[in-house]
């Protein structure tokens, strides 16, 4: 049956479509045959199965000029079975492509999926010889055709660039406009209503939890539960298919183009550091049977196992060339063809490391560097793992951004009260300079946040003291217990008039104190309304409502988003609080000018003793709109800010300072007042009554003013 096949050939890698038929392109360096299995077209008969005729430099490939889009396949790899040498090969296992642009059906769990048999006392080491392809999803031949229309590129650069993180499902689940067929899905997304909260805003960038088609634990099934986050990708190329509300990949396109037409960018998080085949108890689905040897880590002294520093079972391996061409392809496929503007990288250390340890200049770090296409879009690592030496905050190259932990927990400790945390503060608000300015990196490389998808959101950062994972089954072992929370007075939700406003001005302060800094923010979806999970830090297997954005948005709510919106707008009507060099407070004898200058609340310059009194919790930071913006050695002629910042639970007076060239301050924002539309001037040498725990951002004015 397999005499109509041709030689084809070994590129691009995965099943091409040319108009007259198929390529199939598999890469496997220790296989000894390979079949291509062909399936009706809801993935459910195996038709028959193909040697592939040809095999070149690793690849193994054949042509079928009978087939067509649409069509359903998979893999059956031969080789050794020999788990101490690091090789699993089992053709009993069907095999997803590691290329597959596409899959139908999902994982059905099943003994069946495993390379060895269960129960068996020599373990993993033990020969399987069921056949696993009525459980395993399929890949379908995907035909690329999708006519863009004339969009350009959107390109926010990134000192315009504000993140906006949310789950694809999460965030259109509740949603009243969104019609019930649709939620969850790219389609629920594109919904005019939801893009127009989410612009308006003013965010530039939504980043969205992995899209890659990924695999549901069985141990959470068992419990009647989901790997909601979606951290377990089986498929780099292809979009989970319950993501796609029509079934066709072509919706994902659409989402992309009502993105871009509403002048938002879109960020994938992806997670190319391991997959979800687990260790070597883990089911065989794809590149373990394909060659288990060349896709992972191993562990040099016992190839049997693999080693972990993903925390989940195995670790890919991007020093070899053809998974590092996996990956890098994988990342061109969704710059290009599906015209994504960027990566978050989860667990990025892992994409970074040797045998022997981290380097910068790792294959895969210098790849995206000289890449024409991986070196124009927003790169960004979460830059730990772990690994030995894995907590890598600053040490990523030039060219990427990097989530700054360092910045959510000294702002937590910051507005909790906590001792001694002016000192750090003063560094987090200039863009962790201690950490990125060097090398010709800038600013825009700490991207600052306070929560994210991982922790408490930002209600639940005032009100609670502790995590309540109880909804997890886990007995609430999961999730971290350095929250860096505070729940003013009672733990949880509270009618007392007193402690529901001071959580509300701490949730101001914080997000005022996020979008204020230097630096690229990024906003948790539903922070902006307060959005509560009730406690839980680790819901990552919640999709209920739980986890998803709810939004019957009460009073407090919505003067909440009134005030995000407000802060953002300042955020971009004032170039100094984004400026792309950073803010270092020398004296610039030449243009007579400090970039900025810390103040004590009695008007002073901050010396050393000030930054070292562990009961300091109150300073200012006084930008100078006459520092020069770039390297060319002009004055600038931004505006002056004074920002000052009140972690004491008393409040006290501020004296204005006088400035040269100015002859008031003006009252922008008082996070103690959110009604307050500005003020008339205040006069150099006022003193302006700081209410307790309140932020607020002044502007040089020219102008006469008046005393306080």
């Amino acid at each position: 049956m397999g005499s109509r096949i041709a030689e084809g050939h070994p590129f691009p890698l995965g099943a091409t479509w040319d108009g007259l038929g198929v390529n199939f392109a598999l890469f496997s360096a220790h296989a000894t045959k390979v079949e291509l299995c062909l399936f009706d077209e809801k993935g459910e008969t195996e038709l028959e199965r193909i040697e592939l005729p040809e095999y070149t430099d690793e690849i193994w490939h054949g042509y079928l000029p009978d087939a067509h889009p649409g069509q359903v396949y998979g893999y059956r790899v031969h080789g050794p079975y020999e788990p101490e040498a690091g090789h699993r090969f089992n053709p009993n296992k069907l095999l997803i492509d590691p290329y597959a642009k596409q899959l139908v059906g999902r994982l059905k769990w099943s003994e069946a999926l495993f390379g060895y048999t269960i129960g068996h006392p020599d373990g993993d080491l033990s020969f399987d010889e069921r056949d696993s392809a009525p459980f395993v999803p399929k890949c379908k031949v995907l035909d690329p055709a999708f006519t863009w229309g004339e969009q350009t590129p959107i390109r926010v650069p990134w000192d315009s660039t504000i993140l906006y993180e949310t789950h694809l499902r999460g965030i259109s689940m509740l949603h009243p406009a969104v019609p019930e067929h649709l939620r969850g899905t790219c389609a629920g997304l594109m919904n005019p209503e939801l893009l127009r909260h989410i612009r308006s805003l003013g965010v530039s960038s939504i980043e969205l939890l992995p899209i890659h088609a990924f695999v549901n634990d069985q141990h959470l099934l068992e419990k009647g539960m989901n790997n909601y986050w979606g951290y377990n990708s089986i498929g780099f190329f292809a979009p989970h298919p319950a993501y796609l509300a029509s079934g066709k990949v072509s919706e994902f396109k659409e989402m992309v183009a009502h993105l871009h037409d509403a002048g938002l960018e879109l960020i994938l998080d992806v997670v190319y550091n391991h997959t979800a085949e687990g260790n070597e108890r883990g089911p065989t689905l794809c590149m373990r049977g394909i060659d288990n040897a060349s896709y992972y880590r191993l562990m040099p002294d016992d190839r049997r196992y693999y080693i972990n520093d993903s925390g989940t079972g195995n670790t890919l391996d991007l020093s070899h060339p053809c998974v590092l061409q996996m990956v890098t392809d994988s990342l061109r496929y969704w710059a290009t063809e599906m015209r994504v503007d960027g990566f978050r990288f989860d667990l990025a250390t892992i994409l970074g490391r040797y045998a022997t340890g981290f380097e910068e200049r790792h294959s895969f770090l210098v790849a995206c560097r000289q890449d024409p296409v991986l070196s124009k879009v927003k790169l960004i690592a979460e830059p730990w793992d772990c690994g030995p030496g894995g907590y890598q905050v600053g040490g990523f190259p030039p060219g990427w951004a990097e989530w700054n932990d360092k910045f959510r927990d000294n702002v937590r400790a910051f507005w909790r009260g906590d001792e001694g945390e002016l000192a750090e503060l003063a560094s987090r608000l200039t863009a962790s300079g201690d950490l990125y300015n060097q090398r010709g990196r800038r600013p825009f490389s700490s991207v600052n946040f306070i929560t994210a998808h991982d922790g408490f959101t930002l209600r639940d950062l005032v009100s609670y003291n502790h995590k309540h994972n109880e909804d997890n089954d886990e007995d609430n072992r999961d999730g971290t217990d350095n929250n860096i929370s505070w729940n003013h007075g009672c733990e949880g939700p509270t009618d007392d008039p007193e402690i529901r406003e001071l959580r509300l001005r701490q949730m101001r302060n914080m997000l005022a104190t996020l979008l204020f800094a230097q630096g690229t923010p990024m906003l948790l979806a539903g922070d902006e309304f307060g959005r509560t999970q009730h406690g839980n830090n680790n819901a990552y297997c919640q999709d209920t409502e739980l986890s998803w954005v709810n939004w019957d948005i009460d009073e407090e709510g919505r003067g909440l988003i009134e005030f995000t919106r407000r802060v953002i707008a300042l955020r971009r009507a004032y170039p100094i609080l984004r400026r792309g060099r950073f803010l270092v407070g020398h004296y610039n004898e030449e243009l007579g000018v400090k970039d900025v200058t810390w103040l004590n609340p009695d008007g002073s310059e901050m010396g050393e003793e000030n930054w070292h009194d562990p009961g300091s919790r109150c300073m200012g930071m006084l930008m100078d709109g006459r520092a020069q913006p770039t390297g060319i050695r002009r004055r600038g002629e931004q505006a002056t800010l004074l920002l000052v910042l009140n972690a004491h639970h008393e409040d006290l007076e501020f004296l204005l300072p006088e400035v040269a060239e100015g002859q008031a301050w003006q009252c922008l924002l008082d996070s103690s007042q959110p009604q307050l539309r500005g003020t008339e001037p205040f006069e150099f040498g006022s003193l302006y009554d700081v209410a307790p725990r309140s932020l607020l951002l002044f502007e040089l004015q020219t102008g006469g003013g008046k005393k306080a």
